[in-house]
């Protein structure tokens, strides 16, 4: 059995599993697809040609705790996921997002609230995208990455598995943090290999090549390959492989 609220726009042709929940006012495109036991919040918009797998939840009201260092302020708007977008198994995307057409949100992985993906960007299993990110078009997250909050990912960025980002050198022991929060800006055509630590704030430049394991503590040069713990330049990134 289905609940499909009665102010629900649904397009042509769109296929919904058992035990789907569909709140008031949100608005489906042609051609979706929706498996088994989705949850899809109040007023989201969903495009033309999208896939939702099972057990995927849709708009999802964020309640922060009351120690949570990013609070809310004023209401969201509702989610909106561009058309021929797919959403994997399980997968949790809440209100105030925006999903570029084309987008793969894999397996498990979570989008929060104020979150701007682009085109044709993968998020893959397990990735956790915290609030206030920006990912740009054409940009790859590797299972199990953690984006934190206020980092940016340009355009045709490659973040590898397990990679993970930081925003906060005071680790919530003083007020001076919320300052100063900031994540990670990794810049167009940047890559960063496996396992690799992006420390706060820091840039990593254009086309730079950061080493599987890497510590960075500082901006990096562009089209630079960097290396070790902490990251030291290594050599410079060879011109086969820049965009």
């Amino acid at each position: 059995m289905n609940v499909v609220d009665p102010s629900v726009v649904c397009g042509e042709r769109v296929e919904m599993g058992h035990f789907t929940v569909i709140e008031a006012n949100v608005k489906i495109g042609n051609d979706v697809k929706i498996g088994h036991r989705v949850t899809i919040h109040e007023g989201t918009v969903i495009g033309d040609g999208v896939t939702i797998a099972d057990g995927a939840v849709l708009g999802k009201p964020p309640k922060p705790a009351k120690t949570s260092t990013v609070k809310l302020s004023g209401e969201l708007p509702p989610l909106v996921i561009g058309d021929h977008c797919t959403i994997g198994a399980n997968a949790v995307i809440y209100r105030g997002a925006v999903i570029g057409a084309y987008t793969l949100i894999a397996d498990l992985a979570s989008v929060r609230e104020n979150v701007h993906i682009g085109q044709y960007v993968i998020v893959g299993r397990g990735v956790c995208v915290e609030n206030h990110v920006q990912i740009g078009d054409r940009t790859k997250i590797q299972s199990n990455s953690y984006i934190t909050a206020y980092t940016t990912l340009e355009d045709h960025v490659f973040i590898a598995p397990c990679v993970t980002t930081t925003n906060d050198n005071y680790m919530g022991r003083t007020e001076e943090r919320f300052a100063k929060i900031k994540g990670a800006t990794v810049k167009r055509g940047a890559r960063v290999g496996g396992g690799a630590i992006l420390l706060p704030g820091v840039t990593v430049a254009e086309e730079t090549f950061v080493a599987a394991g890497a510590l960075v503590t500082k901006d990096t040069e562009p089209r630079t390959v960097v290396k070790g713990f902490p990251a030291r330049f290594s050599k410079m990134v060879d011109e086969r492989e820049l965009l």
